[in-house]
């Protein structure tokens, strides 16, 4: 995934936004990411890699699965029955 590639897919919040928000806030807990265009508010597919960015010592070098990839596990994720 590159830093223009959308993280959270729901509001269009590219990686490169929440890696800034990130060293610009600096939150403790990836909820406080929500501030961030409403990063993780959506659909959820989003926050386990918020969490990732988040907690990492250098997120601008965390790898994430490239955009097309992303994209196509979150639409199996939507497409699964809720409980």
């Amino acid at each position: 995934m590159n830093d223009d590639d959308e993280l959270c897919l729901c509001f269009h919040v590219t990686r490169r936004k929440v890696i800034q928000y990130i060293r610009v806030h600096q939150p403790s807990r990836a909820s406080q990411l929500s501030e961030c265009y409403g990063a993780g508010t959506g659909c959820g597919w989003c926050r386990p890699f918020l969490s990732r960015l988040l907690q990492s010592h250098a997120p601008e070098g965390e790898s994430l699965p490239d955009a097309k990839e992303y994209a196509q596990n979150r639409q199996t994720y939507r497409d699964q029955p809720k409980q």
